[in-house]
């Protein structure tokens, strides 16, 4: 406790000015905080630190991440696997016998004191707002002196918010009821997840009545906040899984829906689009300057289309074309067609997933309450899978194209008969289904891991996701996407991934006997 006193002692002395002038970091200063004593050790910390320069904040931080080494009387800080004095900063030579510093936990704390007092110091904003940050995970009464002062100091909102709250939350270890009461007020606005924590954890250690009633108290007002945010969570979540099935059975939804074709290798071709944008990555990286590289993925998705939309059509014209009118031997031929292309990939691309990278304005997200994140990537791959369903709502129902191939897939001797070349119309609407799935694989490229396999984890949900909204109905496919991605979320929040799977399935298979012909049933002469 001394040593803690002391420590606060020359902490305000910093804060007060009574240090006109840093010091520079010693010889024997650096040796006295690296070697000896945890005591002696903190001793030496404390009074390094009132009078700390940039060297002395940088051994503190080499300590901290244990990168310090000592030998007899010499200290040595270790980066790049060279030695280097923390006095002078020159390299210098480490002896065979250097050995590691060791910091106990009792000295952690002490380091972790002492970069957060240096912090909130900081010209930067951002570093102080990170340093109070620090303060208020790791509350100690002792501090409230440094928090008070620096909270006198503050002139940033954000920062001084930040730091009320490390405040209270050294406050609640205060061994005044008085005080622990007036933090469990303060803290019950924070409206935080760490901030229940914290409460749930003094809970546990607090035997006074009409403290514990005031944690409680603030445990529930936080929890009626969370609430709000834990729903628009799950909902949020289950609109992104919902566009993630919605993008990879759209192209379903043509090759089965409209064309009655069983392919089994539509996992493979979204595989295939992942992999195109992997490609259009490395383009970027290698031959063209590093300012650019954000607009690798603009570039992506084009090539992911053109890459799955061509395999597709060489698909349909070498194999499919030959079996039209029998779903059993198309299922066969395209698992084999599927094995194939995985192995394909394995032999050019390797076994192993490789990594895709976001571009730096899909990275991070918009904090909407403090339990409550959306990330960039998710929000792009929604508002993606909204546009690509919009182009073939048009594509279908507006275009030429649309309607030789809604003509093709109702009445195909008809549409002969009217001059229409049935045979290239198939070629063009396999194909684009499967440019579909390509666009499906690169919007997936950017959430999780792109490898071989990539495809069979979707494969079944898309075949569900037609079926289920009614097949060759487009706004059938949309409403089961949406529909199944927030149910399986909402069951997933209380009962697990594996039970919400099961959940789903069974109401698919209870809804589909009840009602063949899914969400929408085909109506007219097409029926």
């Amino acid at each position: 406790m001394s040593s803690l006193r002391l420590f606060l002692h020359l902490l305000l002395a910093l804060w007060l000015g009574w240090s006109a002038q840093a010091q520079a970091l010693t010889a024997g200063q650096a040796h006295a905080i690296a070697d000896g004593d945890s005591e002696e050790r903190v001793a030496a910390l404390n009074q390094a630190v009132l009078d700390a320069d940039e060297k002395t904040a940088a051994f503190i931080q080499a300590l901290a991440d244990d990168a310090v080494k000592v030998a007899g009387g010499q200290v040595f800080v270790i980066r790049d696997d060279k030695g280097y004095d923390p006095v002078s900063g020159a390299e210098v030579a480490v002896p065979d016998d250097a050995e590691d510093v060791v910091n106990n936990n009792y000295m952690r704390g002490a380091l972790d004191a002492a970069l957060a007092a240096l912090r909130l110091a900081s010209p930067d904003e951002q570093v102080r707002a990170q340093a109070a940050g620090a303060l208020f995970k790791d509350p100690d009464a002792s501090r409230l002196p440094l928090i008070e002062k620096a909270l006198a100091a503050e002139r940033s909102s954000a920062v001084k918010a930040r730091l009320e709250m490390a405040r209270a939350a050294a406050l609640i270890g205060s061994e005044d009821q008085a005080r622990r009461l007036e933090a469990a007020k303060l803290l019950a606005d924070s409206r935080s997840p760490d901030t229940k924590l914290l409460l749930n954890e003094r809970l546990a250690s607090e035997t006074d009545p009409q403290v514990q009633a005031a944690l409680k108290s603030a445990i529930a007002a936080i929890d009626a906040s969370l609430v709000w945010g834990e729903r628009l969570a799950a909902i949020f979540s289950g609109i992104s899984l919902g566009s993630v099935l919605l993008l990879a059975a759209l192209g379903l939804a043509i090759t089965y829906g409209l064309m009655g074709v069983i392919n089994m290798a539509h996992g493979e071709l979204i595989m295939i689009g992942a992999y195109a944008t992997y490609v259009m990555q490395g383009l970027f990286q290698r031959f063209l300057p590093e300012s650019l590289f954000g607009w690798y993925l603009v570039a992506a998705i084009p090539a992911s289309f053109l890459a799955s939309a061509l395999v597709g059509a060489v698909l349909e014209r070498g194999v499919i074309r030959f079996l039209y009118g029998r779903p059993l031997e198309t299922l066969l031929a395209t698992w084999g067609i599927s094995l194939m292309l995985q192995q394909g990939v394995r032999s050019l691309f390797g076994a192993q997933n490789v990594g895709v990278e976001n571009p730096s304005w899909m990275s991070g997200g918009v904090q909407l309450m403090n339990n409550l994140t959306l990330p960039w990537n998710r929000i792009g791959i929604i508002v993606f899978a909204a546009l690509v369903l919009l182009a073939m709502g048009w594509l279908i129902g507006r275009t030429r194209l649309g309607l030789f191939v809604r003509g093709v897939t109702q009445n195909r001797p008809i549409a002969s008969c009217m001059g229409v070349n049935t045979a290239r119309i198939d070629t063009y609407a396999f194909a684009l289904g499967s440019g579909i799935a390509g666009l499906a694989g690169c919007a997936l490229s950017q959430i999780g891991n792109v490898g071989p396999d990539l495809g069979q984890g979707y494969i079944v949900d898309s075949f569900m996701v037609v079926v289920l909204g009614g097949v060759g109905q487009l706004a059938g496919t949309v409403y089961a996407a949406l529909g199944l991605g927030i149910l399986n979320k909402f069951i997933e929040g209380w009962a697990g991934a594996v039970l919400a799977k099961i959940a789903v399935l069974v109401f698919i298979i209870v809804f589909i006997q009840k009602r063949p012909q899914g969400i929408f049933a085909i109506k007219g002469r097409e029926a």
